[in-house]
């Protein structure tokens, strides 16, 4: 009897080999399709100094299974030029589209030239797609200054992608988004779309779920402007999941493992992400650093798949409380703090940038005596994030900052090397960006915030509007700009800059501008 994990893996390598070997016999070459293929636009991502990833879908009908694709192999060809009109091409090469993998295409393109932008395409029979613009890192002894945008949470039936909308008119050299471009869970009917979506359980429930997201006209302008790196968080499986245990309780491990499999497969085929090295699609391994010359090292964090299950029943609980401060729980597992720490240690680059999904700050949102944290961030795995914390303080204090998302809302939070001992310094800081439309037009300001201010000294601002934060990186200083947008409930809100904040290399403390 053949093995079933084998099995699962010889799968996996098959299917990835076909998304990028050449063509044969077997490929439909010259597509006749009446419909536009590449209506799930195109995108670049996980950038080198000399290689990038470009990817698309062919799908005529988005919202058909396949995408409306007949079944037969596609040859998909791509181009990258010096210039918009791809006069001046440096680069070219042929994928072919299987429907294994959706139709998905990544091509990972070498070669390239370091520190400067190029313009990119697909073409697939006789249609061609949009123009998209990549850029290379630079090389590792430059100092080139990075602007860099982060997001995260996109509810696509709670409220309109207006923020990207903004985002792709930015000056920005690259988007970090932190997680949850899906929602899997049946959403309400009262919300601002009008498309409705079952429970994503099989791989084709998840399928069509990225193709109703990426149908939406900014967030795939967003993609076309500059290149992505992506991580995940938990609704891109399923609410609050935890390793393979997940929030409802009536699904079973084994239950679990098939509905990762297909959700992680999915993330990969609608992703600018290089397929990383696993033996199934349940255990994709997707932490991984990019180096921005020799001003910051990016670490790419996953806290969802390695992580302990939530402590006291998940939820917001008083603590201590049953295994809360259970020094053996982790939030990302050994091996990922591992990777983590010694690459920081061993990093020579001005700033350390912890692309990080739940927030690390704890928000005790109990007033007096008594704490109250959320279970299901880094205050529910006390243990592990003052052991991360305290190295931070040992390898990279006050240049190290973490990069986060999840929570719906802003954040400016001074980290310290133990949050557990009173007095433990700052050493680092922590940008919470809001959601793009999750949880609606929402509001300036946590009304319950300010009474709960004097339990949290470490938090330095708060806001509940829509959006994502700018940062801009130079060898002294990071900046940090949150922009804002007043509602997603309808078309056509304008954006603000809610509030700037400046860390100053080597220095405690962030100081708003």
């Amino acid at each position: 009897m053949i093995d079933r994990r084998v099995f699962i893996g010889d799968l996996v390598r098959l299917a990835a080999l076909s998304a990028v070997v050449p063509n044969d016999w077997r490929v439909a070459r010259r597509l006749r399709l009446a419909e536009n293929p590449f209506q799930l636009g195109i995108a670049s991502g996980d950038p080198e100094a000399a290689r990038v990833v470009l990817w698309t879908r062919l799908a005529p009908r988005p919202l058909e299974p396949l995408g409306g694709m007949d079944g037969r192999r596609a040859a998909v060809r791509w181009e990258v030029a010096h210039d918009e009109c791809f006069t001046r091409i440096v680069k070219r090469g042929t994928a072919t589209a299987t429907p294994e993998l959706a139709y998905s295409v990544h091509a990972d393109v070498t070669g390239l030239a370091p520190d400067r932008w190029y313009f990119y395409r697909f073409v697939a029979g006789d249609a061609t797609s949009d123009t998209g613009r990549l850029r290379t890192l630079p090389a590792p002894t430059a100092a080139t200054p990075l602007r860099l945008l982060f997001a995260s949470c996109q509810h696509y039936e709670q409220g309109l992608y207006t923020a990207y909308q903004h985002m792709a008119l930015e000056d920005a050299d690259l988007v970090v988004h932190l997680g949850d471009y899906i929602y899997e869970g049946a959403p309400s009917r009262t919300g601002v779309r009008v498309h409705y979506s079952p429970l994503c359980m099989r791989l084709e429930d998840y399928r069509l779920r990225y193709a109703q997201y990426k149908t939406d006209e900014h967030l795939r302008a967003a993609h076309i402007a500059r290149p992505w790196i992506v991580t995940w968080d938990d609704h891109e499986v399923s609410n609050n999941y935890a390793g393979l245990i997940a929030a409802d309780t009536s699904l079973t491990i084994d239950v679990m493992r098939g509905r990762r499999a297909a959700a992680y497969q999915a993330w990969w085929e609608h992703q600018p992400v290089r397929l990383p090295a696993s033996r199934d699609w349940a255990n994709l391994t997707i932490t991984r650093t990019m180096s921005w010359g020799t001003l910051a090292q990016l670490w790419v964090m996953d806290t969802r798949q390695y992580r302990s299950d939530q402590a006291c029943g998940d939820g917001t609980k008083q603590v201590p409380c049953g295994e809360w401060a259970d020094p053996s729980r982790t939030m990302m597992g050994a091996r990922e703090e591992k990777w983590l720490l010694e690459g920081i240690s061993g990093s020579r680059a001005r700033w350390q940038v912890l692309a990080n999904q739940v927030m690390m700050a704890p928000l005790d949102s109990m007033r007096g005596e008594g704490v109250r944290v959320s279970m299901d961030q880094w205050s529910g795995y006390p243990v592990a994030r003052d052991r991360l914390l305290g190295e931070i303080a040992r390898r990279a204090p006050n240049r190290t900052i973490v990069i986060t998302g999840d929570i719906h809302s802003n954040w400016v939070n001074e980290l310290r090397s133990s949050f557990s001992t009173p007095g433990a310094p700052t050493i680092g800081a922590e940008f919470v960006g809001t959601s793009i439309s999750s949880g609606g037009d929402g509001t300036d300001r946590w009304p319950a915030f300010d009474a709960l201010a004097p339990e949290n000294p470490h938090i330095q601002w708060q806001n509940s509007r829509r959006g994502y934060v700018s940062c801009q990186v130079g060898r002294d200083e990071w900046r940090a700009d949150y922009r804002t947008v007043p509602f997603v409930s309808q078309p056509g809100a304008p954006v603000f800059t809610a509030s700037s904040w400046r860390v100053a290399h080597g220095v405690a403390g962030i100081d708003r501008i």
